[in-house]
């Protein structure tokens, strides 16, 4: 599916918003169709929170949405996901544990040079992300408004809720208890602590219906801890944990109000977006909760709702549910083609 191979853009002095400077940061990308002559067609799909560019696939393809025949489809990946720059595969001093603080707007601002600079693309079709990648695609809609058409954040916020940072702090603290772990300069990985991490994980990734009606067994498991070993476990496996504790910060940290000129003024940094979005949360995600998303698209001006029905949670935005996936694909294409606005 992929147009060429993984492609890397190489940021020289990369000023973070800590004031820390990289002196080359790296922002590993993938793409998908090509880029017409009017450089009208590109689609920006940031990752999630240990995803890759892989992960955004299942809604990449010639019988979806997001055709790579009609679109040019990026798919940057996330600073600290282990592709792009990470504490996994900088080194000194900025390594391991030493690895900057980075913020979704450092994140936004690399992306904004892969596209505007290296493509020459100024406006985009769409800006489109799940949970982490819905709190990018928020920020974009606030950084350049006027590069983004339209926007659709799934599964995500414009700003990480205090109930949200308390669950992110459950699983800093689950990762970094590990004797292991060494204050993050471990000489064997965690292993102990990364999998305390999923199994804390799980029960928020999914909502308690899904669990009540053993709903994992649609996916070949067979009872709760064959799916707590066989389907969290292996999420987190291969993860750095200084790389999760790093996109943890940035995901915790998150917040479009922030933005220069914003004043901390949530609904005066949701109104300067000009964008038409398309806001979807899932029905009983329990970290991006409809609520939240609701108070949302009342202060974009261009702001409409639509939730993702069912039992799945968070994990609606995966891919993993087919239904979720199709509901997901259905209002992308509705978005594109308008017929979201005429829905409203």
């Amino acid at each position: 599916m992929p147009t060429t191979a993984l492609q890397t853009l190489e940021l020289q002095d990369f000023r973070l918003e800590s004031g820390t400077v990289l002196p080359t940061a790296r922002l590993a990308y993938q793409t998908y169709g090509e880029l017409n002559e009017t450089k009208s067609n590109a689609v920006l799909f940031p990752t999630w929170f240990a995803g890759d560019h892989t992960s955004n696939e299942w809604l990449i393809g010639p019988d979806r949405a997001l055709d790579p025949r009609e679109y040019f489809v990026i798919v940057p990946n996330l600073f600290g996901n282990g592709v792009s720059s990470s504490p996994s595969n900088t080194p000194a001093p900025h390594a391991g544990p030493d690895f900057p603080r980075v913020t979704i707007r450092d994140n936004v601002r690399a992306q904004h040079v892969l596209v505007a600079d290296h493509f020459g693309v100024q406006r985009l079709e769409l800006v489109i992300g799940c949970s982490m990648g819905a709190l990018q695609t928020y920020q974009w809609a606030v950084s350049h408004p006027g590069m983004v058409a339209r926007a659709l954040p799934f599964c995500g916020a414009p700003k990480t809720s205090p109930h949200n940072a308390v669950f992110l702090e459950s699983l800093r603290a689950t990762l970094t208890l590990d004797a292991a772990f060494q204050n993050g300069r471990y000489e064997t990985r965690p292993v102990a602590g990364l999998r305390a991490f999923s199994r804390v994980y799980a029960a928020w990734g999914f909502s308690q219906a899904f669990y009540r009606e053993g709903a994992y067994r649609r996916l070949g498991f067979t009872g709760l801890e064959d799916f707590l070993t066989g389907f969290w476990e292996p999420n987190f496996a291969d993860q750095d944990a200084n790389d999760l504790l790093a996109m943890l910060w940035t995901w915790q940290n998150a917040d479009v109000s922030t933005t220069p000129g914003m004043d901390g003024d949530l609904p005066r940094a949701l109104g300067s977006i000009t964008a038409d979005l398309l806001a979807m949360p899932a029905e009983k995600d329990l970290y991006f909760t409809p609520e939240d998303e609701e108070y949302t698209v009342r202060h974009v001006p261009n702001g409409r709702l639509r939730t993702i029905p069912g039992i799945w949670g968070h994990l609606s935005g995966g891919g993993a549910n087919p239904d979720d996936a199709a509901f997901i694909n259905a209002a992308v294409h509705d978005l594109l083609t308008g017929k979201a606005r005429e829905q409203a």
